[in-house]
């Protein structure tokens, strides 16, 4: 099956905008900032990563979240798993990874390139799982020690912040596993705390005022 790649715009020439959505990938006040700060920081990371450390993500996009993540942890071996129905095309995603010149992205926009999804970018190996998440992570066979839950704005893009997902991202956490995600809306704090997560509303980044992290006991 073909994949349905992303359609585009583009905000100041280098910010890129889900047409389906009508989100940006990242924040336009520094995406790499609000990734350090929601992903990284909302999970305890670099400092939780061990050997065989598995994060999974919710939602692709540009590769941002992978590459600010293995520049955090260089040399740690990690599994890195992500979610993403709608993968950019290689030129896309070289063009939105133009934004952040300190990331190394070489090595992620060849192995794109290439078609490959699965593949082992420096210590990390890493899948990235193409369609829809209600029946991919279901199907999914493994347990994450941390999530990035990255989708569009459940505003906007309400299936992939359903109860349910929440439900499977809760069944697919380790014992004393993490989750964090930018957004604070109520239903999905709601729905990771009746999947076993205990729920914290804390500082989003820039101008957001809350974010949302969880560990599940």
């Amino acid at each position: 099956m073909q994949d349905q790649t992303a359609e585009l715009d583009w905000r100041d020439g280098q910010i890129p905008v889900a047409r389906r959505f009508n989100d940006p990938y990242f924040s336009l006040a520094d995406g790499l900032a609000e990734t350090r700060h929601v992903f990284l920081a909302g999970n305890e990371l670099p400092a939780c990563a061990r050997p065989g450390f598995s994060i999974a993500e919710l939602g692709f996009g540009t590769g941002l979240n992978l590459l600010a993540t293995i520049t955090a942890m260089p040399g740690i071996p990690i599994r890195y798993t992500s979610f993403e129905a709608f993968p950019m095309t290689a030129p896309d995603m070289a063009r939105a990874l133009a934004a952040f010149p300190e990331l190394d992205a070489r090595g992620l926009l060849d192995v794109w390139a290439s078609g490959a999804r699965a593949f082992t970018l420096g210590a990390a190996q890493v899948e990235v799982i193409i369609g829809d998440i209600a029946t991919t992570l279901p199907r999914w066979q493994d347990r994450a020690d941390a999530w990035y839950l990255d989708g569009f704005a459940p505003a906007k893009n309400p299936d992939m912040w359903a109860p349910e997902v929440m439900a499977e991202v809760a069944r697919h956490t380790n014992p004393g596993g993490t989750f964090a995600t930018y957004t604070a809306a109520g239903a999905v704090r709601r729905a990771l705390a009746e999947g076993g997560f205990d729920v914290q509303r804390v500082p989003g980044h820039g101008r957001k005022r809350h974010m949302s992290i969880g560990r599940m006991p």
